[in-house]
């Protein structure tokens, strides 16, 4: 607990430093760039879509209704577009997250470990070809928990629990990679996270509950404001307040990765062996 609030501190200093910022910057346009361009492609086929679907199976009446229950009865008119923005949400998540592991993570890496752990072996266990595997798997893996776990969301209790575990599970699928993939050989990462995965996963669940603060922009604006032309508007500033959230906790797993690396390598015993010269030398059990 003491490393996981150190780590914390740590990484909120780090945000504010301007370094940290500018990293929000690029993954940002990045996925505006991209979102920007399939949204324009593919929106209005996947919206005409959806109202054939619905107008085929009566789901206007059902769903207004149910907006109705809900008091969000002056939404009734753009059910649809919500809707299409529901189903796309997770994947425009993940890119997110996937642009802030190859742009921001190494820069994260560089900045802390030069300021705080400058004498830290670097032994490259990891690579970016691991790292997009890692990324890719996680992500199947979490589509299909996402999937099965959707209808749960309509009940209170579960709506405010499973997306915090779900994005939990794959950020900190991710993120941990990321985190020690320079400085630690391969079984070292794996004992590592092994070994801390409980609090490891524990930074995965806050940045998942940190990720709910961009669907606030949704369900603080307005009904007025939810119009055709406002609505990119509103997704661009989500997306930018994803970047915060995924750059700081790629800060927090980073400090708390790198200090449990450097305590575990100061805790392996050493043994003295004799040199050429018959001189003894001391080497770490690593």
């Amino acid at each position: 607990m003491r490393l996981l609030l150190i780590s914390f501190s740590r990484a909120l200093v780090s945000q504010l430093h301007w370094r940290m910022l500018m990293l929000t910057i690029t993954p940002f346009l990045l996925s505006l760039l991209l979102w920007g361009l399939l949204l324009a492609l593919g929106l209005t086929p996947m919206i005409d879509t959806l109202h054939a679907a619905f107008g085929a199976n009566d789901w206007f009446q059902h769903g207004g209704e149910a907006m109705d229950s809900l008091g969000l009865g002056g939404l009734r008119a753009l059910m649809v577009p919500l809707l299409a923005m529901l189903l796309l949400l997770p994947v425009v998540i993940f890119t997110v997250l996937l642009f802030v592991g190859i742009v921001a993570v190494p820069s994260i890496l560089r900045h802390v470990s030069a300021r705080h752990y400058p004498a830290l072996e670097k032994q490259h266990g990891g690579s970016t070809w691991g790292s997009a595997w890692m990324s890719l798997a996680s992500f199947a893996g979490f589509a299909v928990l996402w999937i099965l776990t959707l209808p749960l969301n309509l009940l209170p209790p579960f709506t405010f629990m499973l997306q915090p575990l779900l994005w939990g599970w794959l950020t900190y699928r991710v993120m941990a990679y990321d985190a020690l993939a320079e400085h630690a050989a391969s079984d070292e990462r794996r004992r590592l996270i092994r070994a801390h995965r409980w609090p490891l996963y524990g930074i995965g669940v806050a940045a998942g509950v940190m990720s709910t603060a961009p669907a606030l922009v949704w369900l603080a604006a307005p009904a007025g404001l939810l119009l055709p032309f406002v609505l990119p508007l509103l997704a661009a500033l989500a997306i930018w307040l994803y970047v915060v959230v995924f750059v700081f906790s790629g800060l927090w797993f980073v400090h708390y990765s790198l200090q449990a690396l450097e305590s575990a390598r100061l805790s392996q015993p050493a043994v003295v062996v004799r040199g050429p010269d018959d001189a003894p030398m001391l080497r770490d059990l690593n």
